[in-house]
């Protein structure tokens, strides 16, 4: 799924134009992002957790020359799954399941 098929699918469910929904996809995404610029957590309860954590710096290897060059630190994103989203993540179908 990609931003617009997220929008379309938001605005069936809310009963709003696709415009609106994805006006709120794009607002979602920039106040996450900005907390997050600002070392700022953000919790969905029972959605997640995205937490910033700063990676060192650190030499990589060039996979195709071989070369070992140095990679710069930088701020990337952890995103731990809430209760809820793993519970749906792992509910039992029993038309799916095949291990049983």
């Amino acid at each position: 799924m990609n931003k617009n098929d997220l929008a379309r699918e938001i605005a069936s469910r809310m009963s709003v134009t696709v415009t609106m929904a994805s006006q709120l996809v794009d607002t979602l995404c920039a106040v996450v992002g900005e907390s997050i610029r600002k070392d700022e957590s953000v919790l969905l309860q029972n959605f997640g957790h995205f937490q910033p954590w700063q990676q060192k710096e650190r030499f990589g290897r060039n996979p195709r020359t071989g070369v070992e060059c140095p990679i710069r630190k930088r701020v990337s994103v952890k995103f731990k799954p809430g209760k809820g989203l793993l519970e749906l993540l792992n509910e039992k179908h029993e038309d799916t399941d095949i291990c049983d």
